[in-house]
């Protein structure tokens, strides 16, 4: 599979795994240096399985702009049993979930990306969705976002977060 790296439209190619099994997506977006200078990686990565936190946290580290990170957090999202009728609003009623559909807009959560990384302190971020139909345990979402202090990185990760989820993704639990 080839993904694309765009440095303000200069296209640079780089090769993936070819075990092709699921449809997820992953966006990488950064900023370099004081200029901030968008770098961004969008590909389609057809496999089994979600990357490695640990893989992100290694290339986080290695990262020119690692010396301006004083924390880096995770979120993964899980398909859970509970409804979300039942968790968010209390519905005792609720039916357990068996699975999830998951979809997302590409073009939503691009944006909602780059306006993350135009927050203050922020360095590293990376997002993977899943696509497809989900079942109990799967992971749903991947995000990592490193920045200079813990106040500003949790803030980008809530905002983040919060956004892809209400704004750009769209959840069908299976009952």
């Amino acid at each position: 599979m080839i993904a694309g790296y765009y440095h303000y439209g200069i296209k640079e190619l780089t090769c993936f795994r070819q075990d092709f099994l699921f449809a997820h997506h992953f966006v990488y977006i950064k900023y370099r240096n004081r200029f901030k200078e968008v770098v961004l990686m969008t590909h389609l990565i057809k496999t089994a399985e979600c990357p490695s936190l640990d893989s992100w946290l290694k290339d986080a580290k290695a990262d020119p702009d690692a010396e301006n990170v004083g924390m880096y957090l995770t979120h993964t999202g899980i398909v859970r049993k509970s409804a979300k009728a039942k968790v968010r609003f209390g519905e005792e009623n609720t039916r357990d979930v068996q699975g999830m559909r998951f979809s997302y807009a590409e073009d939503k959560v691009n944006a909602v990306i780059a306006e993350t990384m135009k927050m203050p302190g922020i360095y590293w971020l990376r997002v993977w969705l899943a696509d497809g139909q989900l079942h109990l345990g799967d992971t749903i979402m991947l995000v990592q976002i490193g920045g200079d202090i813990r106040p500003r990185v949790i803030d980008a990760l809530q905002y983040l977060v919060g956004r892809i989820k209400n704004e750009c993704v769209k959840e069908e639990e299976i009952y």
